[in-house]
């Protein structure tokens, strides 16, 4: 693929739309002057601009257009079924779209048999729906997540999260009983342990030291863990560490659950990513990649778990007919091939990205799954210190040149391309990531 085609940045049209969203929309959103893009239209791994920049997107509006952008099948599924219904509530009534779906997921997902679900509109959401149903199932009051940890804004998902303290500032007080546990990050490891001489001690500790001396585990509803740790990092578990995990949650009767919002649907080269693990969570919760940029939320559960009564929980629009439309397209586009193809061209990407950290000498740490990956920014390999300030300058230069990457973690660059990107799109971006580095770096 040809390299991007930047006219000028910023253009004339975007200024204006940046001087309107200034005026009406909420100062809360995360935007930036330099960085945003004001998108007009997709296409595959591509975006133009309102100015006629075209843009290479590596990172897929947030990992949310799996199957690239304006994929023709699932445009077609959308247009097909906003001719017939748009809307009927799915809380009180019953449409095909959304039993098909619930029976699709229902078969794909791992977990027990017999599983059900309950459609919301987005991921914080479907946490949500997963932090009643598990509260509800086992009568306790207590869930665990991890430091680093994204599973979104609302104020029960947000009470989980703890990736950046701006997200809580001044929200106090937060929905009580979330106890926070260190992450299994190997490469920056909290007790300053190396696996495998450490023995997996950041899940001892929790054994060992919360359940002994904060919380008792039987008082624990649910555990919520990121099978890879998304804005946290974009961090890989050890291998065996989930394993160890799901067994040391059925000891004590707490409910696993699988946040597969950011890492699921196809992106890791399976369809979800605690397969790569082989465990079998008791909740999963999913969005994002789900509907291709359509709004669609699932928490899914044994029925045996998903046992509240009618009333308990419901959503107006979640799982809306035209969103559960594009979500069975979209599964059906992952499953005839999307998710192979992650797998494929992401063990290609990320074989050059440990290239990369060895030839640049503030690049370590090249990292995870399919096409869910990420390198590290740092002052120097031996102390492994973040360059947080240095990592926004690479994500800017390369937005400069028509590349779109985001950060993650202290000083993370991760890239999560629409899962059609192939190989030629790899060496494109990274041949623009390398002119940006050169900038920043000044080599």
């Amino acid at each position: 693929m040809a390299k991007p085609e930047i006219k000028k940045l910023p253009g004339p049209n975007f200024e204006a739309l940046v001087e309107k969203s200034s005026k009406y929309i909420s100062p809360s959103y995360t935007r930036d002057g330099f960085y945003s893009v004001a998108a007009e239209r997709g296409e595959g791994v591509n975006i133009w601009d309102v100015d006629g920049n075209r843009f290479l997107d590596f990172a897929a509006g947030i990992a949310v257009c799996a199957t690239g952008h304006c994929h023709p099948k699932v445009v077609a599924a959308i247009r097909d079924q906003a001719g017939k219904l748009l809307h009927m509530s799915g809380t009180d009534f019953y449409y095909p779209p959304q039993a098909e779906l619930a029976q699709k997921l229902a078969e794909i997902v791992p977990g027990a048999p017999n599983k059900k679900v309950f459609f919301s509109n987005s991921g914080a959401e479907a946490v949500e729906a997963a932090m009643k149903l598990s509260r509800y199932h086992t009568k306790r009051p207590y869930w665990l997540a991890y430091y680093g940890a994204f599973h979104g804004r609302t104020f029960g998902a947000l009470s989980l999260s703890s990736s950046k303290s701006i997200q809580r500032e001044r929200f106090a007080p937060l929905v009580p009983q979330v106890i926070h546990v260190p992450y299994p990050d190997c490469y920056r490891c909290a007790f300053h342990e190396t696996y495998p001489k450490c023995d997996l001690w950041c899940l001892r500790y929790i054994e060992d030291v919360v359940f002994k001396g904060e919380i008792p585990a039987e008082e624990v509803a649910g555990f919520f863990t990121e099978p890879i740790q998304g804005e946290g990092g974009y961090n890989v578990p050890p291998p065996g560490y989930m394993k160890a995990l799901k067994e040391l949650t059925e000891k004590h009767g707490i409910l696993f659950v699988s946040d597969e919002i950011q890492a699921g649907m196809g992106r890791t080269g399976k369809m979800f990513a605690i397969e790569h693990d082989e465990v079998l969570p008791d909740i999963v919760t999913l969005a994002k990649g789900i509907a291709s940029g359509m709004p669609l939320g699932a928490t899914v559960a044994s029925s045996s778990i998903m046992d509240w009564k009618p009333g308990a929980h419901a959503s107006t629009f979640g799982g809306n007919p035209v969103s559960c439309r594009a979500a069975l397209a979209t599964i059906e586009l992952l499953e005839e091939g999307l998710v192979a193809n992650a797998a494929k061209v992401g063990a290609y990407f990320k074989s050059k990205l440990e290239g990369l950290t060895q030839s640049w000498d503030h690049l370590d740490h090249a990292r995870g799954r399919g096409l869910m990956l990420a390198v590290e920014v740092v002052k120097s390999k031996e102390s492994r210190e973040g360059w947080p300030e240095k990592r926004t300058a690479v994500v800017r230069q390369a937005f400069m040149r028509g590349l779109i990457i985001l950060g993650c973690g202290a000083s993370g660059i991760r890239f999560i391309p629409p899962l059609v990107a192939t190989k030629e799109d790899v060496d494109t971006a990274l041949s623009i990531l390398e002119d940006a580095l050169k900038e920043v770096f000044k080599r």
